[in-house]
């Protein structure tokens, strides 16, 4: 007995369309991954005490501290409110990328690109 595989015809139009499909999809994200990078993200740390600003490539910017909050005495908090000033930026640039990329790739998870 045969196996019968049914035949929906044009299956190399359907490959090219799905190929057309991926290779725009690639050049938008392409896109969007260079303008994620080239802007600027800002967030700050103890109502404002501690401000950083990062690229979308995760590079510190700038840092800026009120004088307020520099006490010798306590270096700890400082310390405390630059980490968490930085690692809100990036949470912020990570979430950013995920939910822009996501509207590209329809919400399907694409391994290796963010």
């Amino acid at each position: 007995m045969k196996a019968r595989i049914p035949k929906t015809g044009g299956g190399a139009q359907n490959m090219n369309q799905m190929i057309k499909k991926a290779q725009k999809m690639q050049d938008e994200i392409t896109v969007l991954q260079e303008d994620i990078e080239a802007r600027d993200f800002t967030a700050s740390a103890g109502g404002g005490a501690v401000e950083v600003v990062m690229t979308g490539k995760k590079n510190i910017k700038s840092l800026t501290i009120k004088p307020e909050v520099v006490d010798p005495e306590d270096i700890e908090m400082l310390q405390d409110l630059i980490i968490s000033a930085v690692n809100e930026a990036v949470t912020t640039i990570d979430t950013t990328t995920e939910a822009e990329m996501s509207k590209i790739t329809g919400g399907v998870s694409l391994p290796g690109l963010f």
